[in-house]
């Protein structure tokens, strides 16, 4: 009796990749919960640092400039100087005007002086005539008894009254010399006031002229980089205008935008890995230290109004800035805008 042999099976590769790959899977799929549950993270986010534009403050051409597109410069490092001939003139008349001021008041106190003097001579004289009108009235009293006793004639009489009248005239006019002489003080010291608020308005011109002056010469506000440079030497510039752009490179900080269903868990001093694109083998430590207030919509030249009928809802994001540790071991690749993803242990 002949037995049928049975066909041997064909190995099937999938028997075994399938049950692979679904392990595998799973292992990174559980892997991944378990990190979840540990962890918010979001690939929103960039390195952030202080930009410090370069302005010009005063109108001119540009007579020097000792930088070029990307430097490194330090914190009062010479950038830029600006051609300062008019205003080192201006200077030069508003010098000359408090020096005229100046002698004016001078003047002022030596007007015065002679007031002063004026006043003590019109006094004394005033004095001295006030004797003379008693002394005549007192003749005039007494031949005035002797006439009408016949002892004196009427010449007499009447000379004694023209003294009196003399006397009394010089006395009047001698008041009105100290009246003048008084006058003449509180005009002086109002000069001297005027002097006085005009040296102040000198000086103050005097600053101003020394302020403008110095913004002619331009030194770096902080150590960083140079960004590229909108002028050239020679060229004209305006008050207010952005010469260039230096990148602070004594703090970097992130900037990450999570969803707003991650904030539920996130909060101040949690500990943060961060992981630039670029270089996505080095783990940078950070520290979260604020939470915005509001999404990041908000902050948008025109944030969106829900109320036009138009809405349609959108997972909104809030920036949460994390702070950088140990900066100086990251600086030589810490870049302002560089993108990075951000995880926050949230237990």
């Amino acid at each position: 009796m002949e037995t049928i042999e049975k066909p041997k099976k064909k190995f099937n590769p999938a028997m075994v990749i399938i049950p692979l790959i679904l392990l595998v899977g799973g292992f990174f799929g559980i892997k991944n919960w378990m990190h979840s549950r540990h962890y918010e993270n979001t690939d929103n986010a960039s390195i952030e640092a202080t930009n410090v534009p370069i302005l010009a403050r005063v109108a001119g051409y540009v007579d020097s400039l000792v930088v070029s597109d990307y430097d490194v410069v330090t914190a009062g490092q010479l950038l830029v100087t600006i051609d300062s001939r008019e205003y080192k003139i201006a200077l030069q008349q508003v010098e000359a005007d408090q020096q005229q001021a100046a002698a004016d008041l001078e003047n002022a106190r030596a007007g015065l002086l002679n007031a002063d003097k004026n006043l003590t001579l019109a006094e004394s004289n005033l004095d001295v005539q006030k004797a003379r009108l008693d002394k005549s009235q007192t003749d005039l009293n007494r031949d005035q008894a002797l006439f009408n006793d016949g002892s004196i004639t009427r010449k007499q009489l009447d000379d004694s009254k023209s003294n009196q009248l003399i006397s009394q005239r010089l006395f009047n006019s001698n008041q009105g010399q100290v009246g003048t002489a008084n006058a003449q003080i509180r005009t002086a010291r109002a000069q001297i006031q005027k002097a006085l608020a005009q040296i102040e308005t000198r000086k103050a011109l005097v600053d101003q002229a020394k302020l403008r002056l110095s913004f002619t010469i331009l030194n770096a506000p902080a150590s960083g980089k140079v960004g590229k440079k909108n002028i050239d030497k020679g060229q004209y510039v305006q008050p207010g205008q952005t010469l260039f752009t230096i990148i602070n490179s004594e703090k970097f900080w992130v900037i990450a935008n999570f969803k707003e269903t991650q904030l539920q868990k996130l909060k101040e001093g949690q500990e943060a890995d961060l992981y630039l694109d670029g270089y996505s083998d080095e783990v940078i430590k950070g520290k979260v230290v604020s939470v915005s207030e509001a999404t990041g919509s908000k902050f948008a030249l025109l944030p969106p109004d829900n109320s036009t009928g138009n809405f349609v809802k959108i997972t909104q994001r809030v920036p949460v800035k994390i702070e950088i540790q140990g900066v100086e071991k990251y600086r030589n690749i810490l870049r302002a805008g560089l993108s990075l993803t951000a995880e926050v242990k949230i237990d």
